[in-house]
């Protein structure tokens, strides 16, 4: 039972990725030849392997993570408070930053990390873009070996299914239905790339993260039947 969980225990977090370069052709050959063959079931003949490259960002193995914001609970005087944070900058770098955060606070076995979608997308991606950079897994994040029960992770889209494997329910509609303030005010994520490679505006990004990172713990808060955050409530670290 989630409402049996101690919201202090609890790391939130959204991550936003690009394609790993601004352009197709920057990639070798055999990289350019990697994407065609796989990106070819999704775009089908409607698009050419550069047209569709704009999407890389959606597979880890032609992609990066460009920000990764986190939020957590705490109480201070019996007040409830949301503390946020993000890392962004060099992909290594963030990734480190990320981990260190991990073993330094979240480490035990009651820490649980938690994102919309994160069991098919966030967590793996991460996991996937650290093995790549040589960096190894925090412990909330190698699952090798462990039983379904024993895996560390919440997704609200899993908790939103009761069960039901057949539809995807996103944030922003997810957000809509349960009466949360919108995340996506500014921009969407079909816009991070165009945001990141042309407007080279991070910080734009970072704020949307970090809402997207907010919006789950409202959701969480929602399905354990509780009030959400107000403004006063949410600290920026």
């Amino acid at each position: 039972m989630i409402t049996k969980l101690n919201l202090e225990n609890i790391l939130f977090l959204d991550i936003e990725t690009v394609p790993e370069t601004h352009h197709f052709s920057e990639l070798d050959k055999t990289k350019q030849e990697l994407w065609e063959a796989k990106s070819r079931y999704q775009r089908k003949e409607e698009f050419s392997a550069e047209e569709f490259y704009d999407r890389a960002g959606i597979w880890a193995e032609f992609g990066k993570i460009i920000c990764i914001s986190v939020g957590y609970f705490t109480n201070q005087e019996e007040t409830r408070l949301f503390r946020t944070t993000s890392f962004h900058g060099e992909e290594p770098a963030l990734l480190r930053a990320f981990k260190n955060l991990l073993t330094s606070h979240f480490s035990q076995a009651k820490h649980l990390l938690c994102a919309h979608n994160g069991k098919e997308f966030d967590f793996p991606y991460i996991a996937r873009r650290m093995i790549i950079h040589n960096i190894e897994l925090p412990h909330k994040l190698n699952l090798f070996g462990k039983k379904p029960w024993e895996v560390p992770h919440l997704d609200t889209l899993e908790l939103w299914k009761f069960g039901d494997y057949k539809t995807y329910t996103s944030l922003k509609l997810m957000t809509n239905v349960l009466g949360i303030p919108s995340p996506k005010d500014d921009i969407d994520g079909s816009e991070v790339y165009k945001t990141y490679y042309e407007d080279n505006d991070i910080n734009r990004i970072v704020v949307y993260c970090e809402k997207d990172t907010i919006a789950v713990a409202q959701i969480f808060l929602r399905l354990r039947g509780e009030s959400i955050l107000g403004d006063d409530e949410i600290i920026h670290v």
